[in-house]
């Protein structure tokens, strides 16, 4: 799509068709996607017992400087708040994160990976770098890699100019 198109959500009427060759592209991307995410879940339930989800939040967690908030992640992971706030409170009943009051503001929560956290993430780390890569890049040569890196990257950092989900403003239920 170009930049001259209408935003999301604009009527269907004044939204010129894709073409094939987007289409296509289109179709191909999404259903590479799918078919990853798929193996990618299936791996770490086998040998970690958690989702994709909740290993994208511990990897962060046990890769990065140090706490993050639960909006940071939300973002980071392009997760909802409500979604991440449960899926954060699985971990946390099972030992794998902290979640305490930031004391810098009183609205944040800042979130931990613990020790067996990061435990888990070593433990299914090569498994799932095993996987991405026969999947993704096996089949890729080394050009291919970095051609489909800055593509991605383009792609990525366009989406990314848009405000993040987590900063939509809540819908306020009506009252009783």
């Amino acid at each position: 799509m170009t930049d001259s198109q209408p935003p999301a959500g604009a009527g269907a009427e004044s939204v010129p068709p894709l073409d094939p060759a987007q289409l296509g592209t289109y179709f191909v991307l999404m259903e590479a996607v799918s078919l990853l995410q798929h193996q990618v879940e299936q791996q770490l339930r086998a040998e970690g017992g958690i989702s994709y989800v909740q290993f994208q939040l511990l990897a962060r967690l046990a890769h990065g400087d140090g706490p993050l908030t639960m909006t940071g992640l939300a973002d980071g992971v392009v997760y909802s708040r409500s979604g991440l706030t449960y899926q954060a409170g699985l971990l946390e009943k099972s030992g794998l994160i902290t979640r305490d009051p930031s004391p810098d503001d009183d609205r944040a929560t800042l979130v931990s990976v613990t020790d067996d956290g990061r435990a888990l993430v070593d433990r299914v780390l090569p498994g799932h770098v095993q996987v991405v890569r026969s999947l993704l890049f096996d089949p890729l040569a080394g050009d291919d890699v970095r051609h489909l890196g800055d593509v991605m990257t383009r792609v990525r950092d366009h989406m990314r100019a848009q405000p993040p989900r987590s900063a939509a403003s809540r819908r306020r239920r009506p009252a009783p």
